[in-house]
């Protein structure tokens, strides 16, 4: 009867686990010994236990297996990735380059911040003192085109607002004015039949004075206009009549008869 088949997974019993281990391990170092001797093979074989113990086999010795392997590992990576050789040693050397470059930037940004200035000879001094003017100058007018932007957007910025403010305060006004305006209207509406009836039924009316058809004046039909004054002086001996003294007045006369 044969050997049913082994799920291959993790075996839960600890002591199961350790059972079949160390079974299949002297099985595999066995089947590695008859292929080294029936095949004339140099085998080597390393296994770690789940604790870390060692446990290895080699026809002639670990170490020589290993050190051949290497030998052939580096021998194979040469033949077969030349440009990856020469890639790395492209890297290298631009590694090289931007260190040096970033060593100077360093330098150059120190001395621009006036350290380590006891190195420099005369001639580097007034290179980094034009360096330095060159710099304050485009500083300086930076700094003056930034301000008259701002002036220039915080003129438009008020602009904006005044107008606004003052079309407010316009179609405030507006409304207002059109308000006194109708009550203004109706105010007159309302007064003017009153004046107009008080005017036609009151003769004696100081501000509409009528003139009396009954005036006898011993004139010439005259036509007056404007202001008139008539004075007349009594003296020794006369009379005046009534019928001769006009009236003042500031208003437009009729025709007189």
């Amino acid at each position: 009867m044969g050997r049913g088949r082994v799920e291959m997974k993790l075996i839960e019993n600890k002591i199961n686990r350790q059972v079949t281990f160390s079974k299949r391990r002297n099985g595999l170092m066995k089947k590695a010994y008859e292929l080294s001797v029936l095949c004339d093979a140099e085998v080597a074989l390393i296994v770690f236990s789940s604790r870390g113990k060692l446990y290895e086999f080699g026809s002639v010795g670990v170490e020589r297996t290993i050190e051949r392997y290497h030998r052939c590992y580096n021998r194979s990576l040469s033949n077969s990735r030349p440009e990856e050789s020469t890639q790395a040693c492209n890297w290298c050397q631009e590694v090289t380059k931007l260190k040096s470059h970033y060593e100077s930037l360093v330098r150059t940004n120190r001395h621009l911040l006036g350290e380590d200035l006891g190195k420099m000879s005369l001639k580097e001094l007034l290179g980094l003192e034009r360096q330095l003017e060159a710099a304050l100058t485009t500083t300086r007018k930076r700094k003056t085109q930034v301000m008259i932007e701002e002036m220039e957007d915080l003129r438009k910025k008020a602009s904006y607002i005044i107008e606004r403010q003052l079309g407010d305060i316009n179609k405030q006004l507006k409304i207002k004015f059109d308000q006194a305006e109708g009550l203004a209207f109706k105010s007159f509406q309302y007064l003017w039949p009153n004046t107009a009836a008080s005017v036609a039924g009151d003769p004696n009316n100081s501000e509409f004075p009528v003139q009396s058809s009954s005036v006898d004046c011993n004139t010439e039909p005259f036509l007056q206009i404007g202001f008139q004054q008539h004075y007349y002086v009594q003296g020794e001996g006369s009379s005046v009549s009534k019928s001769n003294i006009a009236c003042k007045t500031n208003f437009v006369q009729d025709w007189v008869l």
